[in-house]
């Protein structure tokens, strides 16, 4: 049976995400850097290079300003080797009220503001933040750029179509005209003028199209429920360096729409809001006073509990002396009858009667034989013949041989052998 995707929680008003790549190997030294110099200036207040431990897999910056109004932000880096080389970073930062796309980018906290900086590349297309990225010459290139960039959950992505070949002016990225918390989460695509067919093909499976000489944002994964392909369409861009403002306020208003937090989001701002380090003395005090609250509460619970166990016990304890008090005083219970034998225990006792029967009832193998004396047995020794009891020797009667216990022949009868001598 399928079951429904996961309803992702939805992005918090106050909160401000992106994520990127750095190409190189010295992410963590540039952003150090950008943080030491900025903390001089006193551009932000303090940041805090959390240890790194044995089994992470990724570094820690947390970094606290405060945005136009005194309003303090709170933002946290974590850097990430990536598997397509360089490292991958995720920024999230909260403010103490719903975030003004004009304040100061967090990016720039971190980063160095450099055109030439490599840290600003999207993960999902590689592309530049803050430049022009012209589409592929191949068609099958085209469309696997503006299906990556579709389903990108990260960033903001506009494609511009060239009615015609801009001069220098028109070259330049229109990223410079957005305010400066958006600047570094969109990314640009530039059609060429002969590729418009190619561009709304590409784009022709997720609903929207590219106007001739206009532009379009991209509803991005997952899609906002508030999006609307033809709202966030503009009909005409002049790209002869004057300010696109159809396009600018549409990019503006998509990111204003209430969007599902992205994949790997919730755990970056469950990062920034529950593993947060970079405390003021204020705060310090506070986590301080909340912990004791905290324990109070325990030790409270764990005391009623204790108590309430003791009295159980006493109960318990008064409850057995009773019942062995009463069952004292009781006259003592006469043995009751013997319990009836089942009848499978009444037959075999019967079968075993039968069979003690049938073993006396079996005769001798000597036949008749008479019995042996009770105090006979098959070891008691037989005394020789003509011994008695008490091994003495018997006196044999008269009439016997001398040779042996045989009594003397008997006389023959008349009309056999010799007669008898006369005397």
């Amino acid at each position: 049976m399928p079951t429904s995707p996961t309803v992702r929680p939805t992005t918090p008003p106050t909160v401000w995400l992106a994520r990127g790549r750095h190409l190189g190997s010295a992410a963590e030294d540039s952003v150090l850097r950008t943080l030491r110099r900025l903390k001089d200036s006193q551009d932000i207040d303090d940041f805090l290079e959390l240890p790194e431990a044995e089994d992470a897999h990724e570094r820690v910056v947390e970094a606290r300003w405060r945005a136009p109004g005194e309003v303090t932000v709170r933002a946290r880096l974590a850097l990430a080797r990536a598997s397509a080389g360089g490292q991958e970073w995720t920024l999230a930062a909260e403010a103490e009220q719903p975030w003004d796309p004009a304040w100061p980018s967090p990016a720039t906290m971190f980063w160095p503001d450099d055109p030439d900086a490599t840290w600003d590349r999207d993960v999902a297309t590689g592309l530049r933040f803050r430049g022009v990225n012209p589409l592929p010459e191949d068609d099958k290139d085209v469309r696997r750029v503006l299906r990556n960039a579709v389903r990108s959950p990260w960033n903001i992505h506009f494609v511009v179509h060239e009615a015609m070949t801009p001069d220098h002016r028109g070259r330049e990225a229109l990223a410079r005209w957005l305010p400066p918390g958006l600047r570094h989460r969109v990314i640009e695509h530039r059609a060429a003028p002969q590729q418009l067919r190619v561009v709304n093909w590409a784009l022709e499976d997720f609903g929207v199209q590219v106007p001739r000489g206009g532009a379009v944002v991209l509803p991005g994964a997952p899609v906002p429920p508030d999006y609307d392909a033809a709202g966030f369409s503009v009909r005409s861009v002049f790209l002869d360096g004057s300010e696109p403002e159809g396009l600018i306020a549409a990019l503006t208003a998509f990111a204003a729409l209430p969007r599902p937090l992205p994949e790997g989001g919730d755990a970056a701002l469950t990062g920034l809001r529950e593993e947060w380090h970079l405390l003021t003395l204020e705060e310090e005090l506070a986590r301080e006073r909340r912990l004791v609250a905290m324990y109070a509460e325990a030790l409270e619970a764990m005391t009623k509990s204790r108590d309430l166990y003791r009295e159980a016990a006493e109960r318990a304890h008064e409850a057995l002396a009773a019942y062995r008090e009463s069952a004292g005083a009781a006259p003592p219970r006469q043995p009751s009858e013997a319990p009836s034998l089942s009848p499978l225990r009444q037959l075999t006792r019967t079968l075993e009667r039968l069979k003690g029967t049938a073993k006396a009832l079996r005769p001798s193998p000597a036949g008749d034989a008479p019995a042996s004396r009770p105090d006979e047995g098959p070891d008691r020794p037989v005394p020789p013949p003509g011994t008695g009891e008490d091994g003495g020797r018997v006196p044999r009667p008269a009439g016997t041989d001398d040779g042996g216990d045989r009594p003397a022949a008997a006389p023959q009868p008349d009309g056999g052998g010799d007669p008898p001598a006369s005397f």
